[in-house]
C-alpha cells in the first residue's frame, strides 16, 4: 500500500504516511511537565505503527491554561527529551512537538484579540517561537510544528477577522502573513535550515466573513516559500462563533466552526479532504513539492489509501480514530481491517478537552486511562447458547434495537444495511440497546450487531432483523 511507503519530509524520513495530529490529552499537570501518563499515551502510538507523531500543543510562553505541556523554559527540556527517547526506543516513528501561543480568555466571556497586542509583545512572540524550536531540537525531536490553526494567536493574525490596522493588519493578506514570516526567519537564524518545521493551518475558517480555501491556497504557497517542511490542514475551531456558557472559559469548538473542525457522527466521512487536495495542487503548480497532510473524520483504510495513492495528499492525519485504536496502522498494514476499534465520532473526547478533563476514548474499557494493549491471545466474545436474540421495535419514528450481552464483549458495532444494500457501522456502543432516529418511512432497513473484545478481537455476529417505518398518509396531511 502507498500508505505505508516512506516519505522524505525536508530531511525527516517518516516510515509511512499515517500521522497522529496534535490532540490535547490534559494528562499533564498544571506544571506543564512530561509525566508517565503522557509518555504512555505517545509510546502507545509509536507501538501502534504511526509514521509521524505530533505531540499535543505545548505553550511557548508562560500563561495559565490548566493542564497543558510547556516548552517555554529550559526546565521542560529533560522531560521532553525523555519522551522523545521513549518513542524512538519503541519504533521508527518520527516525532515533532506542536508549539503554540494563545491569548487570554476569561470566564466572563472576554477574550484578548490580536489588536490588543503591542508591538513589543509581538516581538516577544517571535522570540518565544524561535526559542521553543531550539528547545525542540535540543530535546531530540525530529522537527517541530507551528500551530497556526483554530482560535490561537498565529491563526488569529492570519484570519480575515484580524482587526489590526497596522503592518500586521487584517485588511491585506501580506499584513496577515507578516507575523508568521518573521517567526520563520527567526527560527532559521536560531536553528539553521536543516531542522524541519511544519505548519498546521486552516483550509477554511468556517466563520462569517472568515477566509476560505481561496486564501488558504495563497497562505500555503507563502508557507512553502518560507521553507515549511510540511503543511497540515485543518478547518474551523474559532472563538468568533463559540457558544459561551456563563461562568466557564469560552471553548472555541462549541459553534459551527467547531463542528466542522471535529465533525460528529452525523457528518459524512472526509468532509474536508477536497480543500487539502486543492491547496496541494495549487502549490505544486507554483513549483513546490511541500508535503500536504489532511485530517477530519478519516477512518476507513481504503479511503486513506486512495487519498495517498491518487496524490490528493501526501500524509493522512487520523486523530480520533487513532485515539480509539492506536494499533490502526499495524492492523491496516497486516490487512486486519475487521480488528480495528472503529471510532464512532461520539466526541466524548472533545467534551473532555473542553472541560479540561483527562481525555480518553469512550470505547476503551471502563476506567482506562490508555488504550488497551493489542492482546491477540485473548478469546473473542461469545453469546450464550440462546444467541444474541437481536430484536427491533418501531415507534415514534425510530427503531429500538435490543440484544443479549456477549461474554467478554467490550463494545458492540451496530451495523445497518440500507435498501440499496450498502452496509455501514451506524454506531459503536458498550450497552445492549440502541435507537435509530434516522429512518425514512417506507424503506426497509436490516440490522445486525457485532461483538468485539477490547482490542478488536472477535467480530461475533448476531442474527439479522429487518424493519420498515410505516408511511404516513401524505394526502391526509396536505
Amino acid at each position: 500500500m502507498k500508505l505505508f511507503e516512506p516519505l522524505n519530509v525536508a530531511g525527516m524520513v517518516i516510515p509511512n504516511r499515517v500521522m497522529v495530529p496534535a490532540m490535547v490529552t490534559r494528562l499533564s499537570g498544571e506544571d506543564g511537565l512530561v509525566n508517565k501518563d503522557i509518555i504512555d499515551r505517545y509510546v502507545r502510538y509509536a507501538r501502534g505503527g504511526a509514521g509521524l507523531i505530533v505531540i499535543e500543543a505545548m505553550a511557548v510562553h508562560h500563561a495559565k491554561s490548566g493542564p497543558l505541556l510547556r516548552s517555554s523554559d529550559d526546565q521542560f527540556v529533560p522531560g521532553l527529551s525523555d519522551l522523545v527517547r521513549r518513542i524512538h526506543g519503541t519504533s521508527d516513528s518520527k516525532v515533532v512537538p506542536q508549539i503554540i501561543h494563545f491569548m487570554k480568555v476569561a470566564k466572563s466571556g472576554w477574550r484578548q484579540t490580536v489588536d490588543m497586542l503591542s508591538l513589543a509583545e509581538i516581538d516577544r512572540i517571535v522570540e518565544e517561537f524561535g526559542d521553543a524550536v531550539v528547545r525542540a531540537r535540543t530535546a531530540g525531536f525530529d522537527g517541530a510544528e507551528l500551530h497556526s490553526a483554530h482560535a490561537y494567536t498565529l491563526a488569529s493574525f492570519l484570519s480575515r477577522a484580524n482587526p489590526r490596522m497596522d503592518d500586521y493588519g487584517g485588511d491585506t493578506l501580506e499584513g496577515r502573513l507578516r507575523l508568521i514570516g518573521r517567526i520563520f526567519g527567526n527560527i532559521r537564524r536560531k536553528v539553521g535550515d536543516d531542522f524541519p518545521v511544519g505548519v498546521r493551518f486552516l483550509a477554511d475558517e468556517f466563520i462569517k466573513d472568515g477566509y476560505t480555501v481561496n486564501d488558504a491556497k495563497l497562505i500555503g504557497l507563502r508557507l512553502a516559500q518560507l521553507g515549511a517542511a510540511y503543511l497540515s490542514l485543518s478547518v474551523g475551531g474559532k472563538f468568533e462563533d463559540a457558544v459561551h456558557v456563563p461562568g466557564q472559559v469560552p471553548y472555541p469548538y462549541t459553534g459551527y466552526s467547531g463542528d466542522r473542525c471535529m465533525p460528529g457522527d452525523w457528518y459524512p466521512a472526509m468532509p474536508h479532504v477536497q480543500f487539502s487536495a486543492e491547496i496541494k495542487t495549487f502549490i505544486m503548480a507554483h513549483g513546490f513539492n511541500t508535503p500536504v497532510a489532511t485530517a477530519g473524520k478519516i477512518s476507513n483504510p481504503d479511503d486513506a489509501e486512495r487519498l495517498v495513492a491518487t496524490g490528493a495528499v501526501d500524509i493522512v492525519g487520523i486523530a480520533r480514530g487513532l485515539l480509539a485504536d492506536p494499533d490502526w496502522p499495524n492492523k491496516v498494514r497486516h490487512g486486519e481491517f475487521d480488528r480495528i476499534v472503529k471510532c464512532d465520532y461520539c466526541n466524548v473526547c472533545k467534551h473532555l478537552d473542553g472541560t479540561h478533563s483527562r481525555v480518553i476514548c469512550a470505547l476503551w474499557p471502563q476506567g482506562s486511562l490508555q488504550a488497551p494493549p493489542d492482546d491477540r491471545s485473548s478469546e473473542a466474545p461469545r453469546w450464550s447458547a440462546e444467541g444474541a436474540n437481536l430484536t427491533a421495535t418501531m415507534g415514534e419514528g425510530k427503531a429500538t434495537l435490543k440484544w443479549n450481552k456477549a461474554a467478554g464483549a467490550a463494545r458492540y458495532d451496530v451495523c445497518r444495511t440500507d435498501p440499496l444494500g450498502n452496509v455501514e457501522i451506524a454506531d459503536a456502543v458498550k450497552v445492549t440497546r440502541w435507537e435509530d432516529h434516522g429512518l425514512l418511512a417506507g424503506m426497509p432497513y436490516r440490522y445486525h450487531v457485532c461483538a468485539y473484545g477490547a482490542a478488536g478481537q472477535g467480530g461475533t455476529t448476531s442474527n439479522t432483523v429487518t424493519v420498515s417505518l410505516p408511511m404516513l398518509n401524505l394526502a391526509a396531511h396536505a
